[in-house]
């Protein structure tokens, strides 16, 4: 277990922005998990668990309290039958390498997931998705560490509640749980047609027949990639804003103002960056904020030295968008406080 004093919340999120936190301790095994917990409960203070950073944003007066950053690692694969597999990674690897892992040997599930910045733990907190697939289609089970109780357990699918972005891990039961693995159920297969709009443009641009899990993940790093900033390269927090979700009737409302309606497998939505790219905001730097030219429900952090310059940056937008089409944008990025 590693503890460091006084660290910029800055080097730890893509966003690149906030003060010190008081303590910062890496976890690599269980024992240090409860370890951790226990020195900020000798010392009285709040925790906060973090694990690429990408989905979070920190704040200029620092966190007075403990970050606990998820470095548990590990990674196999368990062969039900000929056409089901299990996948379980340690909450501290990098979703991405969770996907290329599985996209090697050809299981289908959450190739579409390629490329999303962040840890295996993280993903189920928000259920991450896109292009047609979430982490509530695959997920089996989480052990995870009962902060309150102090044991471990497992969380079944069921348990987690999941819905879009949400969970009980960052919403009813925040903070409650700190997740050491997940395990996903994955299969033998392709994904089903037709797929996001993208996707079909690139393959038809391309000429593509391969619909294999490896060739899906190559053409969703490549979309990926010319649409949203590496936050490795650039400050950002991926997806800044949620999409728009909506009933029937609110759809029909909106296309009624010459607004874009999706009717997918996983409702009936409106894109974020649809909207704030019809309000004219595509491209524009605010308050040191770039609003992506390539995918406008991106943030890039250009010039903005504070999180205020972000809170600015993000009220001007929202107000924008609301006045030009009448709907409110939801942040979806954590604050780290």
């Amino acid at each position: 277990m590693k503890i460091r004093e006084n660290v910029n919340i800055s080097e730890l999120t893509t966003m690149r922005l906030g003060g010190p936190a008081r303590y910062v301790i890496e976890v690599e095994t269980k024992t240090d998990v409860v370890d951790a917990f226990t020195f900020a409960e000798e010392k009285n203070l709040p925790t906060f668990i973090l694990g690429g950073g990408a989905n979070t944003l920190g704040h200029d007066e620092g966190y007075d309290g403990v970050i606990i950053l998820n470095k548990i690692r590990s990674l196999s694969d368990k062969i039900l039958d000929e056409n089901s597999i299990l996948i379980t990674a340690g909450g501290g690897e990098e979703w991405d390498d969770v996907v290329a892992f599985a996209t090697e040997k050809d299981y289908t599930g959450i190739e579409a997931l390629s490329k999303i910045p962040g840890s295996a733990g993280a993903a189920p907190v928000q259920n991450i998705g896109a292009y047609g697939q979430d982490i509530s289609r695959t997920f089996v089970s989480a052990e995870v560490y009962d902060r309150v109780e102090r044991t471990f357990k497992t969380l079944k699918k069921d348990d987690l509640n999941f819905s879009y972005r949400k969970s009980i891990l960052n919403t009813t039961e925040k903070n409650h749980y700190f997740v050491v693995s997940i395990t996903l159920k994955l299969s033998k297969g392709v994904m089903s047609r037709p797929f996001y709009n993208s996707i079909e443009k690139y393959i038809a641009d391309n000429n593509e027949t391969d619909f294999g899990p490896k060739n899906i993940r190559k053409i969703v790093s490549e979309i990926r990639s010319d649409k949203l900033p590496d936050p490795k390269d650039k400050a950002s927090s991926g997806s800044f804003f949620k999409n728009v979700y909506l009933t029937e009737d609110e759809a029909k409302l909106a296309e009624e103002k010459g607004i874009r309606v999706y009717r997918g497998k996983d409702g009936v939505k409106i894109n974020s960056g649809f909207l704030i790219e019809k309000a004219g905001l595509k491209g524009q730097l605010i308050d040191g904020m770039r609003v992506s030219d390539k995918a406008a429900l991106v943030l890039i952090n250009e010039s903005a030295k504070s999180y205020e310059d972000l809170a600015t940056a993000r009220k001007k937008i929202i107000e924008t968008v609301k006045n030009d089409s009448g709907f409110t944008l939801e942040q979806e990025p954590v604050e780290l406080v």
